[in-house]
């Protein structure tokens, strides 16, 4: 599913607090006052001509041990989901050590075994916006970084918006929920939406998979060899609707593991190190 949103539609969605903080700035000065008063009139400006392109698939899926197994479907003139060739597998990474819980977890914990007498679904989603930085503002650093903050944060805030659709009527798991804002930026809702580099899904290299199974180039959006999403502006992950589904830190992985999850994603163990971010 596409969905396109004007400026207007997520502006209320973006959390100022990580906009701060990719200034270094205290959100109480007085320079954030004024920083933030600018970015709004920077918002209006791009109001007309940018969008913060989406899309989104809900799917079939299931746990193999440290394994989430996804089934790509498509949607045929009857209005019926049918499968679109073999499952994709998406190898995960487990904690080496216990976390909080006592448990070493591993996102595949919260989806259901194929086992289990109820169906699971996964959402997996990519939210971009275009602007190009460099031709806007050639030779005005200041307003170059405005306008790059802005557009990750506008980037964020469409993902946040198109979660909550998910949750309330694309897939609906949640449909009676009423949420404020900041409840939104508390993560107070039912499930989680684990973006690629995440300290839970550290591995960029999953992009490539994401891209199989939802197509990137919907939006506009490319990879490049080392599975970075271009343009920057942009945001991959996954959803999990499980009311026990929680963040958490995969931490330390040692040589051992790696191997293990170099194998299950067909690589070498080189060529998955480049990829790890907490490697």
């Amino acid at each position: 599913m596409r969905k396109d949103y004007r400026i207007s539609d997520v502006e209320d969605y973006i959390n100022w607090v990580y906009f701060y903080h990719a200034w270094s700035m205290p959100p109480t000065s007085e320079n954030a006052v004024q920083l933030w008063e600018e970015a709004k009139k920077m918002l209006q400006r791009l109001q007309p001509y940018v969008k913060v392109k989406a899309v989104v698939e809900i799917l079939p899926a299931w746990s193999e041990g440290d394994d989430i197994v996804v089934r790509k479907t498509f949607l045929c003139e009857c209005g019926q989901r049918h499968p679109d060739g073999p499952p994709i597998r998406i190898p995960m990474l487990r904690q080496q050590h216990p976390g909080q819980e006592g448990y070493c977890l591993c996102l595949s914990d919260f989806i259901r075994p194929k086992s289990s007498r109820q169906e699971d679904k996964i959402g997996v989603f990519a939210t971009s916006v275009s602007i190009d930085v460099e031709k806007t503002f050639p030779d005005d650093d200041y307003n170059k970084m405005l306008l790059q903050t802005l557009a990750d944060r506008l980037a964020e805030a469409g993902a946040e918006r198109l979660h909550q659709e998910v949750r309330t009527s694309i897939w609906g798991y949640a449909p009676d929920e009423a949420l404020t804002i900041e409840q939104l930026h508390q993560e107070r809702f039912q499930g989680i939406r684990p973006a690629i580099g995440y300290p839970c899904l550290p591995d960029i290299s999953i992009n490539f998979l994401i891209d199989t199974l939802i197509g990137f180039d919907s939006i506009g959006v490319t990879l490049t060899e080392h599975a970075m999403m271009q343009p920057h502006a942009s945001v991959s992950g996954f959803m999990l609707s499980l009311p026990q589904a929680h963040y958490f830190s995969v931490g330390p992985i040692g040589e051992e593991q790696l191997r293990d999850y170099a194998r299950r994603r067909n690589m070498t163990y080189e060529e998955i190190k480049k990829y790890i971010q907490c490697c």
